[in-house]
């Protein structure tokens, strides 16, 4: 990332759950601010030509990836505050909504951003250019930080975050741009917690693809290295899944492209579905 630049990926995943909004009916995932945060000249365009935004053969698969991810996560969420949970981490928020959408989400609940600086500035000018309204702290905290040269734990402990209660994180689109000691750091900080949960997605050692998915996979990582962010990091899901569980974790979930599809796109009269890279975790201990 560069010093005073936003990130680049953050703008397109908006875009996508934006148009999920306005092409996909029925939605995966419900957000009635996407449309608005993504700017008023794009929404302008968007609201004239849904799909000016599509125009690549994979951008359905991406769609349906970035909808779904945030439906699982905040499904998690709601399992999460149902428990008692009362602190939730959004890291990578780029232009997340949730926190506008629900400003009395739970009784206490509170809400931590953690984002490149840059971003994070870039994204309270887009709220403020919406009318958007934002909610005061405790309920709403921003964090600042460079994943790759600032300590998590010692920016949300800054921040107010209590390492002796329960937590709930969300980590999409993060973990293919930092590298693996930074990955794990960052498991272990969140299954230090006495009761914590995890959303999290990942991409898959390209030897461990089909052709056709490398493909994809490939097209994917030339866009978004032109755009100065490249993928770092790919697992084996079996790897993994023992490296969360030999840092603390309990229960792991992979869905695979099957299991995502069966649960949330099955009988879908406009086929839309994730493609066969997409791999979520739901993590917990």
């Amino acid at each position: 990332m560069k010093p005073h630049q936003h990130s680049a990926t953050a703008e397109r995943v908006a875009l996508r759950r934006a148009a999920h909004q306005l092409i996909d009916q029925p939605v995966v995932f419900a957000d009635p601010l996407a449309t608005r945060i993504v700017g008023r000249d794009a929404a302008v365009v968007m609201a004239a030509n849904p799909r000016h935004f599509e125009t690549s053969p994979i951008a359905s698969y991406l769609r349906a990836f970035v909808a779904v991810r945030s439906r699982i996560a905040e499904d998690e969420l709601a399992a999460a505050t149902a428990r008692g949970v009362r602190q939730y981490v959004v890291l990578g928020a780029g232009l997340d909504t949730f926190a506008y959408r629900n400003p009395d989400a739970g009784a206490g609940l509170r809400i931590f951003e953690v984002d490149f600086p840059a971003t994070q500035q870039w994204k309270r000018g887009r709220l403020a250019e919406a009318g958007i309204s934002v909610p005061e702290p405790p309920a709403l905290t921003y964090v600042p930080i460079d994943f790759e040269t600032q300590l998590l734990e010692s920016e949300l402990e800054r921040a107010g975050v209590d390492r002796a209660a329960p937590a709930f994180f969300s980590w999409l689109g993060v973990t293919p741009y930092l590298t693996l000691d930074k990955i794990m750091a960052t498991f272990r900080f969140i299954a230090s917690f006495p009761s914590a949960g995890v959303v999290f997605d990942y991409g898959i050692l390209p030897s461990l693809l089909s052709f056709s998915e490398r493909l994809v996979v490939e097209a994917v990582a030339r866009r978004v290295a032109d755009a100065g962010e490249p993928f770092v990091t790919y697992f084996d899901p079996a790897v993994l899944d023992n490296d969360l569980r030999s840092v603390g974790f309990t229960t792991v979930e992979d869905l695979d492209p099957s299991a995502i599809n069966s649960r949330y796109f099955s009988g879908r009269q406009d086929g839309l579905r994730v493609g066969g890279a997409a791999r979520i975790v739901v993590a917990r201990r």
